[in-house]
């Protein structure tokens, strides 16, 4: 911006200081206006809307209220400077308080420091209109960001209460299986789910699944499982496909479809199947942690077997564990953020303490929560699912 693009506003009843002013500013191709009251100089401004003004605060005035006090309000927004004949030092002091952009003293001998003062308080104006549009800029920012923070937080409470429709019935009953199961989310959506169904009248089929990450991607990998398992489990129905009644194929497939999305998401998972009539428990674990513990009254155990996680490698290794169930038991499945709320610190020892709690099967979740004092915390690091799977103690 060159220097004809800026107006000026010359406040000063001493007409000699106010020609060598003007004067001055005109050589230096300034757009001038000049008054010799606080009244001309008010009305000229708002005409004008002067980029600077110079202004001796002393000029005669006849409006309402101190001159002083208009211009303090001008300054807010326009560069003042202030042109005085004193140079005590409280006068200085009390211009700057009042926004001055800079002080001159009169008589100016040395027209090139007045120059100096209009650059530097046309730069500061320059910087003022900048800070004002960065400041209106940042402020519509945050406006559209709590709209869409506010958006999202009704799309994943929508979200979330979809998912937790998805979840199966708990408590539920089958035979002499009892399930139960919770969720105590980190956020609104989680990546955290468990399920379990009958397929046919002899097998029951459940899984655990922590998926990598939070929110909306997340929960949509569960939403591929949950449609995955029910898929199989017609297959048997209609195709006498028996992938639902193998953990080994279902992870396989599992695998492949979070791998095929391309959504950049792998997850831990078990899955197990129980035969009714025998008791006998086929299962795979997919990487995950910590292991199902099987609690019996006065005794708990991990249950052996690890494998590769599902979806972060196109041919994963799973291997398939059976068992045979007790005939009085608790089958404890945890998602892996247990272990970051545990009183602690080590895989070893979390387990350990685990082990310990679960020694006295607990049989439901509430009382496994009071055991571990879940209910005692506000904010939880990560998803926590918990799948509860008993037989004879109900």
């Amino acid at each position: 911006m060159t220097s004809e693009q800026y107006s000026l506003l010359v406040v000063d009843d001493d007409e000699q200081a106010l020609r060598t002013i003007v004067n001055y500013l005109q050589a230096q191709h300034y757009i001038t206006y000049q008054a010799v009251t606080g009244d001309e100089a008010l009305a000229l401004y708002r005409q004008h809307k002067p980029d600077v003004i110079l202004c001796d605060l002393n000029v005669p005035y006849q409006g309402e209220g101190k001159l002083q006090q208009h211009i303090q309000a001008l300054a807010e927004s326009t560069p003042v400077v202030v042109l005085s004949e004193t140079n005590e030092v409280s006068d200085v002091v009390e211009a700057l308080r009042f926004g001055a952009s800079d002080y001159l003293f009169k008589p100016i001998v040395d027209v090139t420091i007045l120059g100096h003062a209009v650059k530097r308080s046309l730069e500061y104006g320059q910087l003022q209109r900048e800070n004002e549009t960065y400041k209106q800029q940042l402020e519509q920012a945050n406006l559209e960001l709590k709209n869409s923070l506010a958006l999202l937080e009704q799309d994943q409470k929508a979200g979330r209460q979809v998912q937790f429709k998805m979840l199966p019935a708990s408590p539920y009953q089958l035979g002499e299986y009892h399930f139960s199961h919770r969720i105590f989310p980190s956020l609104y959506l989680s990546g955290d789910f468990v399920e379990y169904i009958s397929v046919g009248k002899e097998h029951c089929v459940f899984f655990i699944a922590d998926v990598s990450g939070h929110g909306a991607s997340s929960a949509f990998v569960t939403v591929l499982l949950k449609n995955l398992f029910a898929r199989k489990r017609s297959d048997l129905l209609h195709k006498q496909d028996q992938s639902i009644l193998s953990p080994l194929s279902m992870l396989a497939l599992a695998n492949s479809v979070i791998f095929d999305t391309g959504v950049g998401k792998h997850l831990t998972m078990c899955v197990g199947v129980i035969h009714i009539p025998s008791g006998e428990l086929r299962y795979s674990n997919a990487g995950h942690l910590p292991q199902p513990i099987l609690s019996t009254d006065g005794s708990s155990q991990f249950l052996a077997g690890q494998g590769m996680p599902v979806g972060l490698f196109d041919e994963p290794e799973f291997s398939e564990q059976l068992i045979n169930l007790p005939d009085k038991f608790v089958l404890t499945l945890f998602s892996d953020g247990i272990l970051e709320i545990l009183p602690r610190t080590g895989l070893r020892a979390q387990e350990a303490f685990l082990l310990e709690r679960l020694q006295q099967p607990q049989l439901s979740v509430e009382a496994l929560a009071e055991s571990l004092e879940l209910q005692q915390i506000v904010e939880f690091p990560d998803d926590i699912a918990v799948l509860l799977i008993s037989k004879g103690y109900h």
